[in-house]
């Protein structure tokens, strides 16, 4: 018996965002998560000075928010971008950044809107059957204007947010630690950061680490940002528009709607908003798993490993007899082949025909 062998079969990960070098040591997977952490503080710093600047030098201080985040989202994108370029030759700005291109992109982003706001929705629920929320509405065509550009803010923003978190540093830390270290890690930095926001509570850290596995399955089980970006985006313009409450502890949102929310902090979350309500961690909890069973068709075709075919191919000799056989065989000469004539041989069975051959043999006889 004879055999030769090939490779066991393995399961190799699609690459759906960053791919990383297959060479790169963990240790430089985690320089460039140091490496990018520092440039997310960087271009923090600079974007708020460029935004100021040029809202004070052409008079657009109400879009100074707007532009900050552009700015923000720009340093991060192209940043990052040239990082991935020390692991490989080049850095697709989408990839890097785990902005896929692909056919459910918009599906993807809707969906995590509705999942967003209607998280939010329940998780006010409380605050409406108790009557703590007072809502008063500015209507003037101006409020309209503002309220877009609230709109813009925030979906820059959002992304901006979920850029430098579950982006390039998650895919880095990821590959330095695992998902399971790094889903970890990051969202305690997430809530870490939280905790410099005006009006947090040990309450809102809490529930800001929660909202950051949320965020951080929402690109696990789809390697991209699209479900994440829709979630955050649809949660806080839920917050900030819909309803005008504090989002994250800021109030400057909102123009057409403002809530104001009486009541004890631990439903209502006080100045800081929902994100600051014991409530919501129940809503954070079902959000995990509605987000789950969501996304299942995108985990399916985005993450899971294709099976590569491989193994130990076995080839068996055939019988000694066999093989003798078609040897003999193919030793003998070849046969010979009759080839017939196409003109029948055989005399005719008409009377007739037979009568005048009969006669013709006469004639040429006598």
């Amino acid at each position: 018996m004879g055999n030769t062998k090939e490779p066991i079969p393995t399961l190799s990960s699609p690459q759906q965002t960053a791919p990383t070098h297959a060479t790169a040591p963990r240790t430089m997977h985690f320089a460039l998560f140091i490496t990018g952490s520092l440039w997310l503080l960087a271009s923090m710093t600079i974007s708020a000075r460029a935004a100021q600047g040029i809202a004070e030098r052409f008079n657009l201080t109400v879009a100074a928010a707007l532009l900050e985040q552009l700015f923000l989202l720009f340093l991060l994108l192209v940043g990052f971008s040239l990082f991935q370029g020390i692991l490989r030759r080049s850095g697709d700005l989408r990839t890097t950044n785990a902005l896929p291109q692909r056919s459910t992109t918009r599906q993807e982003f809707l969906r995590g809107i509705a999942l967003g706001w209607g998280m939010l929705l329940v998780a006010v629920l409380p605050m409406m059957l108790t009557g703590s929320l007072h809502l008063q509405f500015w209507l003037e065509p101006r409020a309209w204007g503002l309220t877009i550009l609230s709109l813009l803010t925030l979906a820059v923003a959002t992304l901006a947010l979920e850029v430098a978190f579950r982006g390039f540093l998650y895919i880095r830390l990821i590959s330095a630690f695992g998902v399971v270290t790094a889903t970890v890690v990051l969202s305690l930095i997430y809530a870490v950061l939280s905790s410099f926001r005006p009006n947090a509570t040990g309450l809102s850290i809490v529930l800001t680490f929660f909202l950051g596995l949320l965020f951080s399955l929402a690109y696990l089980r789809t390697h991209a940002l699209w479900v994440g970006w829709g979630l955050h985006f649809g949660w806080a313009a839920a917050t900030a528009v819909l309803l005008g409450l504090p989002l994250g502890g800021f109030s400057t949102y909102s123009e057409i709607v403002t809530t104001t929310a009486i009541g004890r902090n631990w439903i209502t979350g006080g100045n800081y908003g929902p994100e600051g309500a014991a409530f919501t961690i129940l809503v954070l909890w079902a959000g995990i798993a509605v987000l789950y069973r969501m996304t299942r068709n995108y985990a399916w075709e985005y993450t899971h490993a294709p099976i590569v075919p491989a193994g130990y191919a076995v080839v068996v000799a055939p019988p000694a007899a066999h093989t003798a056989m078609e040897n003999a065989a193919a030793a003998a000469p070849a046969p010979l082949v009759q080839i017939l004539g196409s003109t029948p041989t055989a005399p005719s069975t008409m009377a007739a025909i037979e009568e005048h051959l009969r006669r013709e043999s006469d004639t040429s006889g006598s």
